[in-house]
């Protein structure tokens, strides 16, 4: 399998030679039949004994291999090309008979077991039944066969034996297709966390050079100074957010609290809203750590761009994080809304920690809370 695409790759040249190898081992059984065309003594009876008999045996592997490309490519058998390559088949092996006698029965072994192979349930069932009760009435039909007991339980055996072979290749085929989809799945599933991940870097990056060129556009003609400092902050967080950006196509991007803590400071600042940020910060395992990142990172960026509010809080405890505002408040869909929310819900699953949003308890505003199971109801 490709792991990349998540395909399955053609099968080796070995195991191709393996598959038609499978289905040749079997004509040694046609040595008596052509051992007895051998014996003939006009030279028409015996070659077109052998001729039929060599062609049949060429028949019978392309057959089989034809039946197994199909399997292996988990594409249905056509019941009609099936049926027509059957009655072939057998129409070689009776063609054999005027070389071989009663003996040419012994091909009746191939075509119900191919038949198997080939055909669904009940109609195998049919061909195995006739193949089986021809040795049988064989004698009853033309004087000179007598009955060949040993063909019919032939038949029967190689049949079994066939439905087991069928079954465990319909299996490998499930299984091969499952693993095809199992590939498409976890690089669809790598796709959409590393969109995720840029969506929710690119988010807050832009949104607060969006907000500092504003202010900055502002300053121009009151406070030069101040606007390009504010400028110069414009390229150092565009600098950074493709720095980041690349990290992200490369590898699964940390972040860290601290650091988006300080960035949450400056984007509040630039928006005009009042921050109020924990002083020192609890010590914190290394993931725990980078999903209250990921928190504070989406829950300022939500309060700066929808909010209007004038004032955020940022509580942080060892075993909870929680962003809050005196803005409009949450939308009916809020909870479900979001690119960022879906990728903080699912990074807070890994650690059987909860995300909450929702109105603050008093009065006007938005809260996002993220906590572990032991404080999700605090």
């Amino acid at each position: 399998m490709d792991v990349s695409t998540g395909r399955l790759q053609p099968a080796s040249r070995k195991w191709r030679l393996t598959g038609w190898l499978l289905a040749a081992v079997w004509l040694f059984f046609l040595n008596v039949p052509l051992g007895t065309a051998l014996g003939q003594a006009e030279p028409w009876r015996r070659w077109l004994g052998v001729g039929a008999l060599v062609t049949f045996g060429v028949a019978y592997v392309l057959l089989f291999e034809w039946a197994r490309a199909h399997r292996q490519a988990s594409r249905p058998i056509p019941r009609g090309r099936a049926v027509a390559k059957l009655v072939g088949l057998l129409a070689l092996g009776l063609l054999s008979s005027f070389g071989t006698g009663a003996d040419w029965m012994t091909t009746l072994v191939f075509v119900a077991t191919a038949a198997v192979f080939l055909l669904p349930g009940w109609w195998a069932l049919v061909v195995v039944a006739l193949a089986a009760a021809t040795p049988l009435l064989a004698g009853y039909l033309v004087p000179s066969w007598t009955g060949e007991t040993t063909v019919f339980f032939a038949v029967l055996l190689a049949s079994f034996a066939m439905f087991g072979v069928a079954a465990l290749a319909q299996r490998n085929g499930e299984l091969r297709a499952a693993q095809q989809e199992i590939g498409r799945l976890a690089v669809a599933e790598e796709r959409a966390r590393t969109a995720r991940d840029l969506h929710d870097i690119l988010g807050h990056s832009l949104t607060v050079v969006a907000i500092k060129a504003e202010l900055a556009g502002r300053l121009v003609e009151v406070d030069p100074s101040r606007a390009a400092a504010e400028i110069a902050e414009v390229e150092h967080l565009a600098r950074a957010a493709l720095a980041d950006v690349r990290r992200t196509v490369g590898a699964y991007r940390g972040v860290r609290l601290a650091e988006e803590l300080a960035g949450a400071r400056s984007a509040l600042a630039a928006a005009g809203i009042a921050a109020d940020l924990p002083a020192e910060l609890p010590e914190l395992p290394a993931e725990r750590d980078q999903l209250f990142g990921w928190a504070v990172r989406e829950g300022v960026t939500n309060v700066v761009r929808h909010s209007g509010a004038r004032h955020c809080t940022i509580r942080v405890s060892p075993e909870a994080v929680e962003i809050s505002d005196d803005g409009r408040g949450p939308t009916p869909d809020t909870a479900a809304a979001g690119h960022g929310l879906v990728g903080l819900r699912e990074r807070a699953q890994r650690l059987d920690a909860a995300v909450v949003v929702g109105g603050r308890p008093r009065g006007r505003g938005f809260v996002l809370r993220v906590a572990l199971s032991s404080a999700g109801a605090r």
